[in-house]
């Protein structure tokens, strides 16, 4: 009896859940990261390029800013479509080229255009990476591994900050390429890691059918009892498909719910205000 019940336990594959959310969460890292580095490049580029303030900040320093607002808006399109390691490994993709097309650009048009590439690849991270890590967990360890996602923000920042500090004055007046360049390590190492995770087994279960392939995820991620897993995505899928329009998530159901959202959103967003004043004032 106890033979059978080791040969069980070793049949049962390890899960692997915290690994793959990690490498979903790199993804804030390079976010941070990517927000942050441009301050080392500030002062250098206006005074490369002789440009004006308000061209400066409203086309150059804003461009990723742009990006950022236009990828988040439009970011659930390709990700329910396409999937979410999909999206996850072009991000990747954007936030490479970003980092090397800025890093090596001659004028002023080019560096914006690639930093609105990276841009795009924070927005759509944004809505992508915590998705994926929703989908993917349990009910358990969902709050604090979606946390992942924020405390690689912050890391990010931080190792922005220090790698700027560390290069300054590395190759006199083109530190700042190196400074947006050296962004190109994490990025590439990110794309290869994304390779080896799974798809979201709710996202081939609703979009594409396929239980079996979302089982054999499943069971990889550790969930004990997949097929009851199964039938809790396929029951909740089909209650949302039968629940009128009219009773969504903008009802007084959820007033109270939607007004803490919009405050916590709001402070977060005023922290990060302060944020870039105190950096863009520093140089």
């Amino acid at each position: 009896m106890q033979s059978q019940r080791l040969e069980e336990v070793e049949s049962k594959p390890k899960s692997n859940l915290f690994g793959i959310s990690l490498i979903a969460a790199l993804a804030g890292f390079i976010f941070g990261f990517d927000t942050v580095v441009i301050s080392g490049a500030n002062l250098p580029i206006k005074e490369l390029w002789n440009t004006s303030p308000w061209f400066h900040g409203l086309f150059i320093m804003s461009m990723a800013l742009w990006g950022t607002v236009i990828g988040s808006i439009f970011g659930g399109i390709p990700t329910q479509k396409y999937g979410r390691k999909k999206v996850l490994l072009w991000i990747g993709v954007l936030f490479s080229v970003s980092a090397i097309g800025t890093a090596i650009a001659q004028d002023p048009y080019t560096f914006s255009f690639f930093r609105f590439i990276g841009g795009l690849g924070i927005g759509v991270s944004s809505v992508a990476a915590p998705t994926y890590i929703s989908e993917i967990s349990t009910a358990k360890t969902r709050g604090r591994l979606g946390a992942m996602y924020q405390f690689n923000i912050v890391f990010g920042i931080l190792i922005a900050f220090l790698s700027n500090y560390f290069l300054q004055g590395f190759d006199g007046q083109n530190d700042w390429r190196w400074m947006l360049g050296v962004m190109a390590i994490p990025s590439i190492l990110y794309t290869i890691m994304v390779l080896s995770i799974p798809e979201s087994p709710r996202w081939i279960l609703s979009v594409k059918n396929n239980r079996a392939e979302a089982k054999r995820i499943m069971l990889r991620l550790g969930v004990e009892d997949p097929d009851a897993y199964i039938s809790t995505i396929l029951e909740s899928d089909n209650k949302q498909d039968s629940t009128p329009k009219s009773s969504g998530i903008f009802t007084s159901r959820y007033r109270v719910v939607l007004w803490l959202a919009f405050l916590l959103l709001s402070l977060i967003n005023g922290a990060g205000s302060i944020l870039f004043y105190i950096m863009l004032r520093k140089y």
